[in-house]
């Protein structure tokens, strides 16, 4: 499975902003973004003023790292939003929030979506009960989200498990702690995505 393998940090400085690729760790002093703000590359090297497709693209390749998505599955997210009926944008975003991985982020069960992708990989969650290890697996309202009994096993888990908190969960999500387990109760809306995304940029990037 293709997955980006070079250092995070960098992408959060080519997007000159934090994109919480490695959860709490971004809040601290350590993020790059705090340490380092320059973009990566040559320290001489002069920034050019984007073009319109450049201001395009640069959209386009933050909410692909955001969700951790490379560039033919997110454009596969595009088509699919073209297609349903509604907002293309806001389709696409949808596309995106309920992606399994990205429920078990904003859960709160992982700290970054990179380590809940892991846990999926690793079938460390259930979904409505069953072990499912495809981070892409497009969620449902109603679906009910746990952790299996090979990952409550692991330590990490159980650190996770005694800090959660459900008011950190978006209004489309519901946390229940005494079970352990979440469950999508309504589709994710624009409002909902807090994010700094301008999606009809991206929108117009693909429609050329």
């Amino acid at each position: 499975m293709a997955r980006y393998r070079d250092a995070s940090c960098r992408l959060c400085r080519r997007e000159k902003m934090k994109l919480m690729l490695k959860g709490d760790r971004c809040l601290t002093a350590k993020c790059a973004i705090t340490k380092k703000r320059e973009v990566p590359g040559p320290t001489n090297r002069k920034m050019k003023q984007l073009s319109e497709y450049g201001i395009q693209m640069r959209e386009k390749q933050k909410v692909k790292r955001i969700y951790g998505v490379l560039e033919k599955q997110f454009r596969n997210y595009y088509h699919e939003a073209n297609r349903v009926a509604g907002v293309t944008g806001e389709n696409l975003l949808r596309l995106l929030e309920l992606r399994l991985d990205n429920v078990v982020y904003r859960l709160g069960l992982a700290r970054s979506r990179a380590q809940a992708r892991q846990f999926v990989q690793h079938g460390f969650i259930n979904v409505n009960g069953k072990t499912m290890s495809v981070p892409s697996y497009s969620m449902k309202v109603g679906d009910k989200v746990s952790f299996s009994q090979r990952g409550n096993a692991i330590s990490q888990v159980k650190e996770i498990l005694d800090g959660l908190k459900s008011e950190y969960v978006p209004a489309w999500l519901s946390l229940d702690l005494s079970a352990k387990q979440g469950e999508i109760v309504t589709l994710p809306i624009r409002e909902h995505i807090e994010y700094p995304i301008n999606e009809q940029l991206i929108i117009e990037y693909y429609s050329k």
